[in-house]
């Protein structure tokens, strides 16, 4: 097998204003859409962009970590940098202890196997857990692309390991079998790709990564797959003139298949992120704990201390269902996306584990979803009063949702900031059909009367949404 470090030879031959040539060769003339004034490659111009409408209204999505790094499947997505880079123990002996001497992590791509893969069933799996939208790592930063780049020659899944489309696959199904969006997640750098270290050694003067690798590889991307989510990370310390972010942003949202429909996070670039791009991402398992006058979301993951599959996880390792409502509820509060994630095994498959959190985020969804989807933020986010009550809003309906985590013993429920008015307001539980009595509180808010359920009555599990009409 090649080396993944080495670039494709005949690529590598190019001069440097070829490449750039054959980057304005790969852009297809397409004009702006009708109406739609064309974005100039400044921030300040980019910022400017409406977020398509779909993705606020999505609320929940799935981000799925899958590559080589799923073959080791130990401690980390990170395995390779901290085991060649860091040398942290841990790795180290992990290696010593499972494989040759001379193993080496290009050694890994065979064993990539996807044997297991279907996309058909992910895709039901990812349908049935309620999420509108998914999020697929088609290069993470080892560099392994899950397509068959032409810019990373016998180091992607079509020259190596499963030996198949894995994002064609998944594109089709999603699109075929399903209502979600289908998203990507693209990493800007690799480790160890030699001209992006040759770049780092010039502090970025040279741009040979970007030219050769990135760029080509990222407009490759978009048009064959058209994702409606570009999930950029992995700026490498660099900024972003380096990448031509502004410059590649521009020909995505003026000229690219997905002009009108493409959301785009901030990781474009050193200093970039929680600043510019489209929605905010800020942090990995961003809470900003209040409103922000931006789009953002929350990218957290289901095993708790990897977004790779891990063998070496154990139960308590994972966010429970309950754990998942309440950061789905909070995060919807305050106006966020979810992206929740799950990593898939080296043969392709979604364990056990993964698939019930999806399936039992999808059950909720069925009886609570109204109280998340297309929903807007409210004047207050939680109940000041009783804890674990979170706020969403419809106001073209008048509507508000009160969202309470936990069951009051006493079977009411009071509510401090909803200002009820008799004769007027209405309050259901969803999944329920019979209005609910309730009486004003001094001086503000009201306690609801919540129905007496044995547990096998409860509309649902984890939580549980009022719906109240005519609020002001």
């Amino acid at each position: 097998m090649r080396s993944p470090q080495l670039p494709r030879p005949p690529r590598a031959r190019l001069a440097l204003p070829g490449l750039l040539l054959r980057l304005l060769l790969l852009r297809p003339a397409r004009a702006p859409a009708v109406g739609a004034a064309p974005f100039e490659p400044t921030w300040e111009s980019l910022d400017a962009r409406p977020l398509p409408e779909w993705f606020d209204k999505a609320k929940l999505g799935v981000f799925l970590h899958w590559g080589v790094f799923s073959v080791p499947s130990f401690g980390s997505e990170w395995f390779w940098w901290y085991w060649q880079n860091q040398k942290i123990p841990k790795y180290v002996d992990f290696m010593k202890d499972n494989y040759p001497p001379d193993f080496k992590y290009e050694d890994f791509g065979p064993l990539f196997t996807a044997k297991f893969f279907n996309a058909s069933q992910w895709a039901d799996i990812l349908q049935a857990s309620g999420a509108k939208y998914i999020v697929l790592t088609s290069k993470h930063h080892e560099g392994f692309t899950l397509w068959g780049s032409e810019y990373s020659w016998n180091w992607n899944a079509v020259d190596e390991g499963p030996k198949r489309d894995i994002v064609k696959e998944l594109e089709v199904a999603i699109r075929s079998r399903t209502n979600l969006h289908f998203g990507l997640y693209y990493s800007l750098f690799e480790w160890f790709h030699p001209l992006f270290l040759e770049d780092k050694s010039s502090s970025f003067h040279k741009q040979k990564f970007p030219a050769a690798k990135m760029l080509p590889e990222l407009y490759e991307l978009v048009n064959k797959y058209q994702p409606e989510v570009l999930w950029s990370d992995g700026d490498g310390g660099a900024p972003d003139s380096y990448w031509n972010s502004t410059g590649f942003l521009a020909w995505l949202y003026n000229e690219s298949p997905v002009q009108d429909t493409v959301v785009t996070n901030d990781r474009w670039g050193d200093g970039c992120i929680c600043k510019h791009g489209g929605y905010y991402t800020c942090t990995d398992r961003y809470h900003p704990g209040h409103l922000l006058l931006h789009k953002w979301e929350n990218c957290m993951t289901i095993d708790k201390f990897s977004w790779g599959y891990r063998r070496d996880a154990g139960i308590t390792d994972y966010l429970t269902i309950e754990e998942l409502v309440k950061q789905l509820v909070e995060t919807v509060a305050f106006g966020g996306n979810l992206l929740m994630n799950i990593g898939p095994t080296r043969d392709g498959t979604i364990s056990a584990i993964f698939e019930e959190r999806l399936r039992q985020m999808g059950t909720w969804l069925k009886v609570n979803g109204e109280a998340i989807y297309e929903t807007h933020t409210w004047r207050f986010q939680n109940d000041t009063f009783t804890p674990n009550v979170w706020y969403t809003s419809k106001p073209k309906e008048k509507l508000v949702y009160a969202i309470f985590l936990k069951w009051p013993i006493s079977g009411q429920l009071v509510l401090a900031q909803p200002n009820a008015l008799p004769g007027e307001t209405e309050v259901k539980l969803l999944g329920r059909g019979q209005p609910l009595s309730w009486i004003s509180l001094k001086p503000n808010g009201m306690m609801v009367q919540l129905p007496q359920l044995s547990i096998h009555q409860m509309p649902s599990r984890w939580g549980w949404a009022l719906k109240l009409t005519n609020m002001i």
